[in-house]
């Protein structure tokens, strides 16, 4: 149970890094496969599925809500040790995922798989580099409608491997006001200002139904492939999360470089990839 929160909170904070996939750090942490049939036998395996998904929904709550100002403290302060730390957390998810291909012949589509996922990724963070213009979030119906549906496209992208849900909320010019939305909800929560609440809730609660929806309806079609094809599904993933180290150095800033942030990012590095190990563990 214990463990299960933790890789939540992993992959809590993770989407809302941009250039960071959640879905890679479920790959990295082993549950992905776990999470993906939960989400679409919820109901016919409801007391299964709900034994692996409320500890992880606890976990990336506390996650987003805990340890996003930490995080976002650390990437003010520490930044290049810190996306070494995510880097770290990537690359020790890999041996989970290869042992997937490993022994079995690999073939060009096998190939071509990969190099199509890397290059989506790495694509997208270039495209990235910039935030558009900060979209508005006024209370219409037009807004609502739009809301819901990013929430669709930001959930999706939180669940396939390799995909940043933040970076393309940045993409679509809503990561700023929606981080912004969530952290002004949270104060208002703890201070219980209520007209404040009411006034998130014209947000958060379109956003929120379109991320539910969007993560199940994507897990449904997730499963299908895997059944289909599985070393296809594996080998994208691989190039997905190959490509994550390279979006994190695309995305973010690294600011003065010396020989302690040398040595201690190398430090941070490798206390990712123990970390991905060892919660990665069945």
């Amino acid at each position: 149970m214990i463990k299960m929160i933790l890789k939540g909170v992993v992959m809590g904070v993770a989407n809302i890094i941009p250039g960071v996939s959640g879905g890679t750090m479920a790959v990295s942490m082993g549950v992905y496969d776990k999470m993906i049939h939960a989400a679409t036998h919820l109901f016919s395996e409801f007391k299964k599925s709900m034994k692996i998904l409320i500890p992880i929904v606890i976990g990336m709550l506390l996650g987003i809500v805990v340890l996003a100002r930490i995080i976002e403290y650390m990437f003010a302060k520490v930044p290049f040790q810190t996306n070494l730390l995510f880097i770290g957390l990537i690359i020790g998810g890999l041996p989970a995922i290869g042992k997937k291909v490993k022994g079995k012949t690999i073939r060009v589509g096998h190939i071509l798989a990969f190099l199509l996922f890397f290059g989506l990724v790495a694509g997208l963070a270039l495209l990235g580099e910039q935030e558009g213009a900060a979209a508005d979030l006024s209370f219409n119906l037009v807004n609502i409608v739009k809301l819901f549906g990013v929430g669709i496209v930001a959930s999706a992208t939180m669940v396939i491997p390799g995909v940043s849900g933040s970076m393309m909320l940045m993409l679509m010019g809503y990561y700023n006001p929606v981080l912004s939305e969530i952290n002004n909800f949270i104060d208002n929560l703890i201070h219980f200002n209520m007209p404040g609440i009411l006034e998130g809730c014209k947000v958060l609660v379109p956003f929120g139904i379109g991320v539910v929806i969007g993560i199940f309806a994507i897990a449904k079609i997730i499963e299908v492939i895997f059944d289909r094809f599985p070393e296809y599904a594996y080998w994208a993933i691989i190039g997905l999360i190959v490509a994550s180290p390279v979006a994190i150095l695309v995305m973010n800033s690294f600011g003065a470089i010396t020989i302690f942030t040398i040595i201690s990012g190398i430090v941070a590095l490798v206390v990712g990839v123990i970390i991905a190990l060892n919660l990665g563990e069945e």
